[in-house]
């Protein structure tokens, strides 16, 4: 379908919206973080193929002897309630011309928001380049890269929260429990939880995350 015409209807520095009038006068709205020449909707296929996705989700394991996936509890200022979550950030500017971003990127949200620094024995690999959000009213997306680290002996802190960010500790999901937030749907406090959540929790359970990187 051909684009006829973008247009910028708001401009702030957090937010933009943008209109996209398409070909037999489909107008569709799209808010997001980029700025228009960046617009996932303006790329030709092979831009956005290859495209830096806005951020990073991860999807942490504690690989001991009896493997944990690591949420925790964020406050969703949109919801207005702490949802369980998986750690997640986005890409720092100074890193988006790197070729391992979304490694770097992975590796310093996990410290920030868990306290965890990944070692040289752990496993940091992308488990998909990009995935988007909400197609049908945003073009933000998120990179999922997976992390196994190798211990049972972790230490977790929330310390290192920067801005706007405010946790409510964590949960070690093990796969009885992982299978039982699937079926439910909702957290133990009674909440729906994110659908990077659920993403999360399907790989784990799945264990793909044992093969990755064989």
């Amino acid at each position: 379908m051909k684009m006829l015409e973008t247009k910028q209807l708001l401009n702030t520095k957090y937010i933009k919206v943008y209109e996209h009038d398409y070909e037999g006068g489909r107008v569709f709205y799209n808010a997001t973080r980029r700025t228009e020449e960046k617009l996932v909707a303006l790329m030709n296929e092979k831009d956005r193929d290859e495209m830096l996705p806005d951020a990073v989700t991860c999807f942490v394991v504690i690989d001991g002897e009896a493997p944990k996936l690591l949420l925790h509890y964020e406050y969703r200022f949109a919801i207005g309630e702490y949802l369980l979550s998986p750690p997640a950030g986005l890409i720092d500017e100074c890193d988006k011309d790197k070729k391992d971003a979304l490694i770097l990127t992975a590796k310093r949200e996990i410290k920030e928001e868990t306290g965890l620094d990944i070692k040289d024995a752990d496993r940091v690999f992308e488990v998909n380049h990009c995935v988007f959000s909400s197609p049908g009213f945003t073009d933000e997306c998120n990179a999922l890269v997976g992390a196994v680290v190798n211990s049972d002996a972790v230490s977790l802190s929330e310390e290192g929260a920067v801005g706007g960010e405010a946790f409510n500790g964590f949960l070690l999901v093990d796969k009885e429990k992982a299978l039982k937030l699937l079926k439910d749907g909702r957290d133990d406090k009674g909440h729906f939880y994110p659908i990077f959540t659920y993403a999360a929790l399907n790989w784990f359970v799945s264990e793909v995350w044992r093969q990755e990187n064989d």
